[in-house]
C-alpha cells in the first residue's frame, strides 16, 4: 500500500475518534449542567411550596382561633391545633432547605421570628378566652399586633418566594443555554464526523482493492505451496511404502538365512550329540548330565530360532493362510503373556501384501497390549463384508489418551502407514481406564504378489 493512503487513513481515523469523543464530552457536559439546574429547580419548587403551605397553615390557625373566640365552640380548635402542628413541620422543612444560602437564612430567621410572635399572640388570646377574661382577649384582638405580625410574615415569605422565582428563572435559562450549546456542538461534531467518515470510506475502498490484489497473490502462492506439499507428501508416502517393502524383504531374507544356515548348523550339532551318546556307551553320570544339558540347550536354541523366524517372516501365513496364522499368533501370545485371547475369524480373500498388513497389525497390537495395557481379556476379530474386510483388536486394559499418544506413538503411526498403504483406514479408540479398540478397514481386491 502506498504511503499516502496510510497517511490519509492515519488522519481520518483519529479525526473520527476525536469527533466521537467530542460528542460524548459535549453531551456529558450538557447533562451535568442540566442535571444541576434541574436539582436547583426542584429545590426551589420545594422551598416555594413549603413557604406557601406555611402561609396557608398560619391563615388556617388564625381562622380557627377567631371562630373559637367569637363562638366559644371547641370544634373550631381542631383546625387550629392541626394548623399549629403543620406550621412547626413547615418551619423544620424550610430550615433544611435554606441551609446553603446565607441570604435565605436571614429572611427565614426573621420569618420564623414573626411566626413565633404570631403563634404566641394566638396562644395568649386562646388562654384568655378559656379563662373567661372577655375584655382582655377582645383587647388583644382589637389591637394591630396580629395584623402587623401577619404582614411581616407575608413580607418575609414573599421575599423568599421572589428569590426562589429568580432562581427558577436562572435554572431555566441555564437549561436552555446547555441545550443550545449541546445542539451547536453536536451539529459541528456531526459535520466533522461525516467528513472523517467520507475520508474513511474512500481509504477503505482503496484498502479493499489493495487487499484483493494481495489476496490474489496469496491464493496463487497458496496453490503453488499446496501443489508442492502434495508432491512432497506423495513422495514421502512412496518412500515410506518402499522402506516398508524393503524392511519386509530384509526380514524375509534374514528369515531364510536363519532357517537355512543356522538351521543346518543346529541340526548338525544335534546329530553330533547323538553320535557322541551312541559311541560313549555307558558314560559317567557327570558326562550323561552334560550331554543332556547340551541337548536341551540345542533344543532351546532351535525353538528360539523358530520363534525369531516366525516373527521376521511368519511361515504359517504363507503355508496356512491368514486365519490360521492369526490363530497361531493369538495362541502363542496367550501362552507367553498369560492373557485370555479370544478370536472370531472369518476366511477372507485378500492380496498377499494386505494379508501381511493385517498380520503385522494384529502382531503389533498384541505386543503393545502385553507391554502396556495390563489387560485380562483380548478379542481379535476379522470379518468379511461385501466390499471390505474389518479387523478389530479389543482389550479391557488400562487404556490411554489417544489424542496425546497420536503425536508421539511411532508404533501406531507405523501401523497406520501400513494400513493406508494397503488402501485402508485405521482408527484407535481409547481412554484411561476404558480399554482400547484398534480397528482397520481394508478393501477387497485381487491377489497380488507380496513382498519377497
Amino acid at each position: 500500500m502506498r504511503w499516502t493512503s496510510l497517511h490519509k487513513i492515519a488522519i481520518s481515523l483519529p479525526l473520527a475518534l476525536m469527533a466521537a469523543l467530542a460528542v460524548v464530552a459535549i453531551n456529558e457536559a450538557g447533562y451535568q449542567r442540566s442535571h444541576a439546574a434541574l436539582e436547583a429547580l426542584d429545590h426551589t419548587q420545594k422551598a416555594r411550596a413549603s413557604v406557601t403551605r406555611l402561609l396557608q397553615s398560619m391563615l388556617d390557625a388564625e381562622t380557627g382561633l377567631r371562630g373559637y373566640l367569637l363562638s366559644g365552640e371547641e370544634s373550631y380548635l381542631e383546625p387550629y391545633d392541626n394548623a399549629i402542628t403543620t406550621v412547626h413541620a413547615n418551619l423544620d422543612e424550610l430550615r433544611g432547605l435554606f441551609l446553603e444560602s446565607a441570604q435565605d437564612q436571614g429572611d427565614f430567621a426573621q420569618l420564623a421570628q414573626q411566626v413565633t410572635r404570631k403563634l404566641s399572640e394566638m396562644d395568649l388570646s386562646l388562654n384568655l378566652r378559656r379563662k373567661g377574661q372577655e375584655d382582655a382577649w377582645k383587647f388583644v384582638m382589637s389591637t394591630d399586633v396580629g395584623k402587623q405580625n401577619m404582614d411581616a410574615i407575608r413580607q418575609h415569605a414573599r421575599a423568599l418566594i421572589e428569590r426562589s422565582t429568580a432562581r427558577v428563572a436562572h435554572s431555566q435559562a441555564e437549561i436552555g443555554q446547555s441545550l443550545l450549546r449541546s445542539r451547536l456542538g453536536i451539529a459541528l461534531v456531526t459535520v466533522i464526523g461525516l467528513l472523517a467518515f467520507h475520508l474513511y470510506l474512500r481509504q477503505t475502498r482503496a484498502l479493499q482493492r489493495a487487499t484483493e490484489r494481495e489476496q490474489e497473490i496469496l491464493e496463487q502462492e497458496r496453490a503453488r505451496l499446496e501443489g508442492l506439499v502434495r508432491e512432497r507428501t506423495a513422495s514421502l508416502t512412496e518412500l515410506a511404502n518402499h522402506l516398508q517393502q524393503v524392511r519386509e524383504d530384509e526380514r524375509g531374507h534374514l528369515a531364510r538365512e536363519l532357517h537355512d544356515e543356522l538351521g543346518a548348523l543346529l541340526t548338525a550339532a544335534k546329530l553330533d550329540v547323538a553320535r557322541l551318546k551312541s559311541r560313549i556307551g555307558t558314560p559317567a553320570p557327570e558326562v550323561t548330565e552334560r550331554l543332556q544339558h547340551l541337548s536341551e540347550t540345542l533344543n532351546g536354541v532351535i525353538a528360539l530360532k523358530r520363534r525369531i523366524i516366525e516373527d521376521l517372516r511368519p511361515s504359517s501365513l504363507s503355508n496356512l493362510g491368514l486365519t490360521a496364522a492369526i490363530e497361531i499368533l493369538a495362541r502363542e501370545f496367550s501362552e507367553r503373556a498369560g492373557i485370555d485371547v479370544q478370536t472370531s475369524l472369518e476366511s477372507v480373500d485378500l492380496p498377499e501384501a494386505a494379508q501381511l498388513t493385517v498380520y503385522r497389525m494384529v502382531q503389533e497390537s498384541l505386543t503393545n497390549i502385553g507391554k502396556y495395557a495390563s489387560a485380562r481379556k483380548v478379542l481379535v476379530t476379522v470379518h468379511r463384508h461385501s466390499s471390505h474386510v474389518a479387523v478389530q483388536i479389543r482389550d479391557d486394559g488400562t487404556g490411554f489418551d489417544a489424542a496425546a499418544t497420536a503425536r508421539t506413538g511411532h508404533g501406531l503411526a507405523g501401523m497406520r502407514q501400513r494400513v493406508e498403504a494397503a488402501g485402508g483406514r485405521l482408527s484407535v479408540q481409547s481412554s484411561p481406564g476404558e480399554g482400547t479398540v484398534v480397528s482397520a478397514s481394508l478393501p477387497l481386491g485381487p491377489a497380488d504378489p507380496g513382498p519377497g
